[in-house]
């Protein structure tokens, strides 16, 4: 039980904001770690789900519901997620060999690239939540897309070929229970899609075809242009991955049967 909830620490304490005790940096407390990953993505999909909601209630307008909603992910999570985006971003945009590609992400500085990706990812989501219309079963299913894509990203940590060793995301595979992890995450995945088809078929649908289409497009782009994963990468494919399930949500919001 000690080992478990050293590792409900260390996933808090790494991915989010969320006061958690702090924990020694050491292996036995990573076994786990990524099993509490989605747990970030409840908390998240909580808060965006009550901020729409009371939004609705008091008449909020359009603009200020869409800039909150855009916030609260990367406040809750400290950026960590869309600073891997903005790395990524830099490192595609150099089109160097992989080798170069991997010191680019590397780099603790962000170029012009990374900030334009940063600016275009927050303008897009932004857009996208001025065009959606609260319904409580498409914001539910919205709130579990953040459980999903954190299920899915700690899914391909534990399952992909890492592009280097002692990079954040070797780190945490090499020491993970792989097997119980890898199952556990899975069904997580699983339940999420059934529940967000429960809620909302049609726009559920879409958002689970669109964040199948990103976890293929994640692993093709790891494996061709850097060899595998990172933890950049992984941030690259949660940013992502959540503003393609809002874009099929916004697309189908009108669709509930």
């Amino acid at each position: 039980m000690k080992k478990l909830l050293r590792s409900l620490a260390m996933a808090f304490s790494m991915y989010s904001i969320l006061p958690a005790p702090r924990v020694e940096w050491k292996a036995e407390n990573m076994r786990y770690a990524f099993c509490f990953f989605p747990l970030i993505g409840v908390v998240i999909g909580a808060a965006e789900f009550g901020w729409l909601w009371l939004c609705r209630l008091f008449g909020v307008g359009p603009g200020l519901t869409a800039a909150v909603a855009t916030a609260i992910p990367v406040l809750l999570s400290g950026g960590i997620h869309l600073d891997g985006f903005c790395d990524t971003s830099d490192a595609l945009a150099s089109h160097a060999p992989a080798e170069r590609k991997l010191e680019i992400m590397k780099d603790p500085h962000i170029g012009a690239f990374g900030v334009m990706a940063c600016v275009l990812c927050l303008l897009l989501t932004f857009g996208l939540w001025t065009q959606y219309r609260f319904h409580p079963r498409t914001a539910g299913m919205l709130a579990l897309g953040f459980v999903l894509s954190r299920s899915l990203s700690g899914l391909t940590v534990v399952s992909m070929r890492c592009a280097k060793p002692g990079g954040l995301a070797a780190l945490f595979s090499e020491n993970a229970a792989k097997g119980r992890v890898r199952a556990l995450l899975a069904v997580l995945a699983l339940l999420c899609a059934a529940a967000m088809l429960a809620l909302s078929p049609s726009a559920g649908a879409a958002g689970l075809l669109a964040a199948l289409v990103v976890l293929l497009h994640y692993r093709w782009l790891a494996y061709r242009c850097f060899g595998g994963i990172t933890g950049d990468l992984a941030g690259y494919f949660l940013t992502v991955c959540e503003a393609a399930i809002l874009a099929a949500a916004v697309l189908f919001e009108g669709v509930l049967l």
